[in-house]
């Protein structure tokens, strides 16, 4: 067991939007990312995802709908919705998703 800086390790990443693989709770994976201000293209999942912002804001698009995600606050994308990064999205991410089957 060993305590993990999430902010430290997003910033030290290679690039924006590239997540790293923290571990597995149960089948789920848990990964952090560093955001930056570009969008990210619209996807979707077969099951539910969780996306916590650590700092900074998440500007989304799910189903159509824009929403903002900000800091210390999750969203829970339910599976198969349509859901997008708009433009402005920054600082840290935590995803909990379970892998594609």
């Amino acid at each position: 067991m060993s305590v993990v800086d999430l902010v430290g390790m997003a910033a030290g990443l290679p690039g924006a939007w590239a997540s790293r693989p923290l571990g597995m709770v149960g089948a789920a994976c848990v990964k952090v990312l560093r955001m930056d201000a570009l969008p990210v293209a619209e996807e979707s999942h077969w099951a539910a995802e969780a996306l916590l912002v650590l700092d900074g804001r998440l500007e989304l698009e799910v189903d159509g709908m824009p929403v903002s995600v900000e800091s210390g606050e999750l969203i829970m994308v339910p599976a198969g919705a349509a859901h997008a990064v708009r433009p402005g999205s920054r600082g840290t991410l935590v995803i909990v998703e379970l892998p594609e089957a």
